[in-house]
């Protein structure tokens, strides 16, 4: 088993930053992957940035590229996500994920609520 611990949500106004943090703990050995996703009020759960600890590759969907900046070492160490230029619609909860299979995401944290005002 695994768990997550995300931290460093809160209320920014548009153009500010924010940066979030993840600890997992438990069986970290065997984490592939870790990643972030946001859900907002009425919207699907939203994939925001990803990286796989095998060789350090970072993934971005197109809508953050640029403004976030997902970062770690190791799934032992926290894992952060650096958020720039931040702008309403980020608002979200933001979730931490953490992958043991090459395909989902079996572990989640609580979420941390983050809210841009204009």
């Amino acid at each position: 088993q695994v768990q997550l611990v995300e931290s460093g949500g809160g209320l920014v106004q548009a153009g500010g930053s924010l940066r979030l943090s993840c600890q997992a703990s438990g069986r970290t050995s065997s984490i592939k992957a870790m990643g972030w996703f946001r859900a907002a009020p009425g919207k699907e759960r939203e994939f925001v940035a990803a990286i796989g600890w095998s060789v350090g590759r970072t993934y971005y969907p197109d809508s953050v590229k640029g403004r976030f900046t997902i970062s770690g070492d190791n799934a032992e160490k926290p894992m952060y996500l650096e958020m720039n230029s931040l702008k309403p619609e980020d608002t979200a909860v933001y979730y931490c994920g953490a992958r043991v299979s090459e395909t989902e995401y079996e572990y989640w944290g609580q979420g941390t609520q983050v809210t841009v005002s204009s």
